[in-house]
Protein backbone atom coordinates (compact mmCIF):
# COMPACT_ATOMS: atom_id res chain seq x y z
CA UNK A 1 0.00 0.00 0.00
CA UNK A 2 1.49 3.40 -0.98
CA UNK A 3 2.30 5.85 1.77
CA UNK A 4 0.10 8.95 2.05
CA UNK A 5 1.62 12.23 0.83
CA UNK A 6 1.98 13.40 4.45
CA UNK A 7 4.44 10.54 5.07
CA UNK A 8 7.05 12.23 2.87
CA UNK A 9 9.01 14.88 4.73
CA UNK A 10 9.73 17.89 2.57
CA UNK A 11 13.42 18.76 2.22
CA UNK A 12 15.10 21.75 3.83
CA UNK A 13 14.81 24.84 1.61
CA UNK A 14 16.42 28.27 1.65
CA UNK A 15 14.86 31.48 0.34
CA UNK A 16 16.50 34.91 0.13
CA UNK A 17 14.90 37.45 2.46
CA UNK A 18 14.02 39.95 -0.30
CA UNK A 19 12.50 37.19 -2.43
CA UNK A 20 10.52 35.83 0.53
CA UNK A 21 8.93 39.26 1.02
CA UNK A 22 8.14 39.70 -2.69
CA UNK A 23 6.81 36.16 -3.08
CA UNK A 24 4.63 36.41 0.04
CA UNK A 25 3.07 39.62 -1.25
CA UNK A 26 2.53 38.05 -4.69
CA UNK A 27 0.95 34.89 -3.26
CA UNK A 28 -1.39 36.87 -0.99
CA UNK A 29 -2.39 39.09 -3.92
CA UNK A 30 -3.11 36.04 -6.13
CA UNK A 31 -4.90 33.81 -3.59
CA UNK A 32 -8.27 34.18 -5.33
CA UNK A 33 -6.99 33.87 -8.91
CA UNK A 34 -4.58 30.96 -8.28
CA UNK A 35 -5.50 29.45 -4.91
CA UNK A 36 -3.60 26.16 -5.24
CA UNK A 37 -0.27 27.66 -6.33
CA UNK A 38 -0.57 30.65 -3.97
CA UNK A 39 -1.26 28.34 -1.02
CA UNK A 40 1.63 26.04 -1.91
CA UNK A 41 3.99 29.00 -2.28
CA UNK A 42 2.95 30.47 1.08
CA UNK A 43 3.51 27.08 2.76
CA UNK A 44 7.00 26.85 1.28
CA UNK A 45 7.89 30.38 2.41
CA UNK A 46 6.61 29.61 5.92
CA UNK A 47 8.80 26.53 6.29
CA UNK A 48 11.90 27.93 4.55
CA UNK A 49 15.12 29.07 6.14
CA UNK A 50 15.24 32.76 5.24
CA UNK A 51 18.72 34.15 4.58
CA UNK A 52 20.11 37.52 3.48
CA UNK A 53 20.64 37.73 -0.28
CA UNK A 54 24.42 37.77 0.15
CA UNK A 55 24.36 34.48 2.10
CA UNK A 56 22.54 32.45 -0.54
CA UNK A 57 24.39 29.41 -1.91
CA UNK A 58 24.77 29.32 -5.72
CA UNK A 59 23.09 25.92 -5.98
CA UNK A 60 19.74 27.07 -4.56
CA UNK A 61 16.78 27.77 -6.86
CA UNK A 62 15.93 31.47 -6.71
CA UNK A 63 13.93 33.80 -8.87
CA UNK A 64 15.53 34.01 -12.33
CA UNK A 65 17.54 30.83 -11.72
CA UNK A 66 17.90 28.45 -14.63
CA UNK A 67 16.91 25.05 -13.26
CA UNK A 68 17.36 21.62 -14.74
CA UNK A 69 15.08 19.12 -13.01
CA UNK A 70 13.45 15.76 -13.43
CA UNK A 71 9.71 15.45 -13.07
CA UNK A 72 8.72 11.84 -12.51
CA UNK A 73 5.18 12.57 -13.72
CA UNK A 74 6.54 12.93 -17.25
CA UNK A 75 9.79 10.99 -16.85
CA UNK A 76 11.69 13.77 -18.54
CA UNK A 77 14.36 16.31 -17.73
CA UNK A 78 13.36 19.92 -18.17
CA UNK A 79 15.36 23.12 -18.10
CA UNK A 80 13.42 26.24 -17.15
CA UNK A 81 13.92 29.82 -16.05
CA UNK A 82 11.94 30.55 -12.86
CA UNK A 83 10.15 33.89 -13.28
CA UNK A 84 7.32 36.05 -11.94
CA UNK A 85 3.87 35.47 -13.50
CA UNK A 86 4.03 38.48 -15.86
CA UNK A 87 7.20 37.05 -17.48
CA UNK A 88 5.99 33.44 -17.84
CA UNK A 89 6.18 31.86 -21.30
CA UNK A 90 6.11 28.06 -21.29
CA UNK A 91 7.13 27.89 -24.97
CA UNK A 92 10.28 29.88 -24.12
CA UNK A 93 11.02 27.78 -21.03
CA UNK A 94 10.00 30.50 -18.57
CA UNK A 95 7.91 29.02 -15.75
CA UNK A 96 6.04 31.12 -13.21
CA UNK A 97 6.74 30.69 -9.53
CA UNK A 98 2.95 30.94 -9.19
CA UNK A 99 2.35 27.53 -10.77
CA UNK A 100 2.44 24.29 -8.80
CA UNK A 101 5.80 23.27 -10.34
CA UNK A 102 7.31 26.73 -9.92
CA UNK A 103 6.27 26.90 -6.26
CA UNK A 104 7.79 23.45 -5.76
CA UNK A 105 11.17 24.43 -7.21
CA UNK A 106 11.81 27.61 -5.21
CA UNK A 107 14.37 27.16 -2.45
CA UNK A 108 15.49 23.66 -3.41
CA UNK A 109 19.18 22.86 -3.94
CA UNK A 110 21.00 20.66 -6.42
CA UNK A 111 20.33 16.94 -5.77
CA UNK A 112 17.28 17.59 -3.59
CA UNK A 113 13.95 15.96 -4.35
CA UNK A 114 10.47 16.92 -3.22
CA UNK A 115 7.17 15.07 -3.41
CA UNK A 116 4.90 17.72 -4.91
CA UNK A 117 1.28 17.94 -6.07
CA UNK A 118 0.26 18.79 -9.62
CA UNK A 119 -2.86 20.77 -10.57
CA UNK A 120 -4.96 17.62 -10.11
CA UNK A 121 -3.56 16.87 -6.65
CA UNK A 122 -1.47 13.87 -7.74
CA UNK A 123 1.91 13.65 -6.00
CA UNK A 124 5.07 13.31 -8.05
CA UNK A 125 8.78 13.78 -7.42
CA UNK A 126 10.63 16.86 -8.62
CA UNK A 127 14.43 16.36 -8.47
CA UNK A 128 16.87 19.23 -8.94
CA UNK A 129 19.76 18.29 -11.25
CA UNK A 130 21.45 21.66 -11.85
CA UNK A 131 20.94 25.27 -10.81
CA UNK A 132 22.51 28.25 -12.48
CA UNK A 133 22.10 31.83 -11.36
CA UNK A 134 21.50 34.47 -14.08
CA UNK A 135 25.12 35.64 -14.36
CA UNK A 136 26.43 32.11 -14.99
CA UNK A 137 27.35 30.59 -18.35
CA UNK A 138 25.04 28.10 -20.10
CA UNK A 139 24.93 24.40 -19.15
Amino acid sequence: MPLPAEAFARPHIIIADTEAEQLSALALQMEHAAPLAAGLLLEEIDRAEIRPDGDMPDNVVRMRSIVQFEDDAHGARRTVLLVYPSEADIAAGKISVLTPVGAGLIGLSTDQEIQWPDRDGHERALRILKVRQPARLAF
